[in-house]
């Protein structure tokens, strides 16, 4: 049996930099942060009050109005990212085999912050002013479960809730369904919508969360030495995988190749990475493995770099642990001070930017890098970017309860 390859033909992406693929390159080139003073709700009891917000985005533009109506925020950016993907790969889904195309996507809360605005409702109207579709609207699985409804995908389907890692392993789930056979074509990706009060307060109660609130262009700031916790922000993205030989025949655009997946957990505190980085070079390690390339193949990291003091020294010396001096050549940038940590989209989001820095041969900087913590002194990306084409990419996603996953991207010509 031939090997199968998988490739990424379509991309769909709903940010706080931009919407649709263009709208998301576009984002990378301004160099700009878009976290702003939130305006969801009113943070004031909250130390941390700023976030990542979506903006400009009507759920009516990818779908019917009524249908829109039915979903909450999390599930409507779920399908409006797969929509958008579907257009930019030239898929009509109605001319598919349903069965041979399937939906994974990740989240951290799923559909938790619509029910903590029913929850409110309940409070104050008593149960019939709750939404009667709350019970469909909570669990993550309405993510890929809403996608394979709305475009009649009957392949394997399924969300997992593993954190901010979880966009990237519905990817690394999607690319093995079709390596393993059980699918040509998967859509797979990342949703987030948690700009609730409690869900945010969550957040803000551990002190994870950056409180630079009186300058929030500047407040993601990966790697630096002045960075002080992350920045929340919601979003999506959504890739379209495809069997090789298949999108080849059909003449599909092709951005990269996937062509490994490394997941590992370091069994070691729900919150804290594990102090030696060791499963974290191990999931990069098992990755690489899998896409068969040597360390020193790879010519860019998109980090994880969620701009909090442990994450991202620890992340600094794992990838010393798997790069060795090769590290120190290696372009390496962290893309959240664009947009914040849209948690279990954040993967997705990633996965994708590194498919367009592969594709255009321009990998984004870490902006609001200003002076880099001296404990992580890797050969960052920052000023206006870097103009090179690698043949290897990899992107690490890293998530509460150890959760360690890794991607790698191949060039394509």
């Amino acid at each position: 049996m031939m090997e199968r390859r998988v490739v990424i033909t379509g991309i769909g992406a709903v940010t706080p930099i931009g919407l649709g693929v263009e709208g998301l390159w576009q984002g990378l080139r301004r160099r700009q942060s878009a976290v702003r003073c939130i305006t969801r709700f009113d943070p004031s009891v909250f130390k941390s009050r700023i976030a990542g917000e979506v903006e400009d985005f009507s759920a009516a533009d990818h779908m019917e109005e009524r249908r829109a109506r039915r979903l909450d925020r999390f599930s409507q950016f779920s399908v409006a990212a797969t929509r958008m993907a579907l257009a930019d790969a030239e898929v009509d889904s109605a001319r598919e085999d349903p069965d041979r195309v399937g939906a994974m996507m990740g989240t951290a809360l799923g559909g938790v912050a619509h029910g903590e605005a029913q929850y409110r409702n309940f409070m104050t109207g008593g149960v019939r002013a709750v939404d009667p579709a709350l019970a469909l609207t909570v669990f993550a699985g309405a993510a890929s479960c809403n996608i394979a409804i709305e475009f009649g995908f009957t392949g394997p389907n399924s969300t997992n809730g593993m954190s901010c890692a979880s966009g990237a392993i519905a990817i690394g789930e999607g690319f093995r369904a079709i390596v393993r056979g059980d699918a040509d074509m998967m859509v797979a990706g990342g949703a987030e919508a948690p700009l609730a009060p409690l869900c945010f307060g969550a957040f803000s109660i551990i002190r994870a969360m950056s409180t630079r609130n009186d300058d929030p262009l500047h407040a993601s700031r990966p790697f630096d030495r002045d960075r002080d916790g992350f920045v929340m922000a919601e979003g999506a993205a959504v890739l379209v995988l495809e069997e090789r030989g298949r999108a080849l025949a059909r003449g599909a655009p092709v951005y990269a190749e996937i062509c490994g997946f490394g997941l590992t957990n370091d069994a070691h505190h729900m919150t804290a990475p594990r102090p030696d980085g060791k499963q974290a070079a191990r999931a990069m390690r098992n990755a690489l493995a899998e896409a068969r390339v040597a360390p020193h193949e790879i010519g860019y990291i998109n980090a994880h770099g969620s701009s909090t003091p442990l994450n991202d020294t620890t992340e600094t010396a794992s990838v010393k642990q798997v790069f060795g001096d090769h590290a120190y050549r290696l372009a390496f940038s962290g893309t959240k001070g664009y947009y914040g940590h849209a948690l279990g989209a954040s993967g997705a989001i990633e996965a994708a930017i590194c498919a367009l820095a592969s594709q255009r041969s321009w990998m984004p900087p870490t902006v609001n890098l200003d002076r880099a913590d001296p404990a992580c002194d890797l050969a960052h990306v920052t000023g206006p970017g870097m103009d090179i084409a690698p043949d290897y990419l990899l992107s690490n996603s890293f998530g509460f309860g150890g959760i360690n996953a890794a991607l790698v991207f191949r060039r394509t010509e």
